[in-house]
């Protein structure tokens, strides 16, 4: 029997209140790093690209990947900006190649996520909520994934957007594969206070979290 492959899950971020910035150059540069970061350790079909302003957007194999991509994004901007990001899943279709414009019910369900997560991110006690997956109509969705993903989501958002910069940079680096020594001589700490903060702030579970969630198609 033929396996037959999941559709592309498209992704769309931006940055959250950019116009606030002290600095937009400074912002756009950010934001430019960050992106390069993420597609060089994230698989892609499409790259991460800045598109308008503060948006960016980039198109994965399978859901896993474009999770990680946007949790990398996020820890990789922060503290310089927060961001949300949109995930849509289904097909996809170019209209103006040199122009770089797009189209399809991927896209459309990417933008519905977006404009819901931002909706969900202005209850003050949802306001670290950053990221929202949907469905494309006619995407078929049995056990009810979507559903689970964005619970998933909200619990990570939470615990991702209510850390420290330090642990933010910490929980960055174990993402990328650095030990707790390593992580240490890097903060200038001791690798007591990094296992402290790997357990006081729940690194540890969202690592765990991030894994699992790499592992979806």
């Amino acid at each position: 029997m033929v396996e037959v492959q999941p559709s592309p899950v498209v992704l769309i971020g931006d940055v959250v209140a950019s116009r606030q910035s002290k600095d937009r150059r400074e912002l756009h540069r950010a934001l430019e790093q960050a992106l390069a970061d993420t597609n060089d350790r994230v698989v892609h079909i499409e790259p991460l690209e800045i598109t308008v302003g503060d948006e960016f957007q980039g198109v994965y194999p399978h859901l896993g990947a474009a999770l990680d991509a946007a949790l990398r994004t996020r820890l990789a901007l922060r503290p310089a900006a927060e961001s949300r990001y949109g995930l849509g899943r289904g097909a996809t279709t170019t209209l103006d190649k040199a122009r770089g414009i797009k189209d399809g019910p991927a896209w459309w369900a990417a933008r519905e996520a977006i404009v819901d997560v931002e909706k969900v991110a202005a209850r003050a006690a949802l306001e670290h909520v950053h990221t929202a997956y949907r469905l494309a109509d006619g995407e078929v969705d049995d056990a009810g994934t979507a559903l689970a993903v964005d619970a998933a989501l909200h619990c990570q958002d939470h615990m991702v957007g209510s850390l420290s910069e330090r642990s933010g940079r910490l929980l960055k680096g174990l993402l990328d594969g650095m030990t707790q020594r390593e992580l240490a001589v890097a903060e200038g700490i001791t690798p007591s206070a990094v296992s402290q903060r790997v357990r006081a702030d729940g690194l540890a579970v969202i690592v765990r979290c991030h894994d699992l969630l790499k592992e979806l198609r």
